[in-house]
């Protein structure tokens, strides 16, 4: 019997990581959304992101492009698993979640 490991959390939401990330941003192949507070995003965020905190992304949606890909990332991976869960509510066809948020970028 054979088992395939996919790059999944247990509720089906996909997994990046920072190296992958860091690749699709240089083939401009990916939206990011940060999900952290302002004063987060203010204090070190990644260049051309796009902050929307957690709590006004359902009012925010509309501002995200649902149609290509979207990588979702917070400090630890937490916040953007939930915001990835809810843009796939909201029909967003390619969301994954940074593994390890900024904590793990570099």
């Amino acid at each position: 019997m054979i088992f395939v490991i996919m790059q999944m959390s247990p509720i089906g939401v996909k997994q990046m990581d920072t190296d992958e990330l860091r690749t699709k941003r240089q083939n401009k192949e990916v939206q990011l959304l940060d999900v952290r507070t302002e004063n987060e995003f203010a204090g070190r965020s990644i260049r051309g992101a796009k902050n929307i905190p957690l709590h006004t992304l359902k009012k925010r949606i509309n501002e995200l492009n649902p149609s290509i890909e979207t990588a979702v990332i917070c400090q630890s991976g937490m916040r953007s698993l939930k915001a990835s869960k809810l843009l796939q509510k909201h029909n967003f066809i390619n969301v994954k979640n940074v593994r390890g948020g900024m904590n793990n970028w570099k």
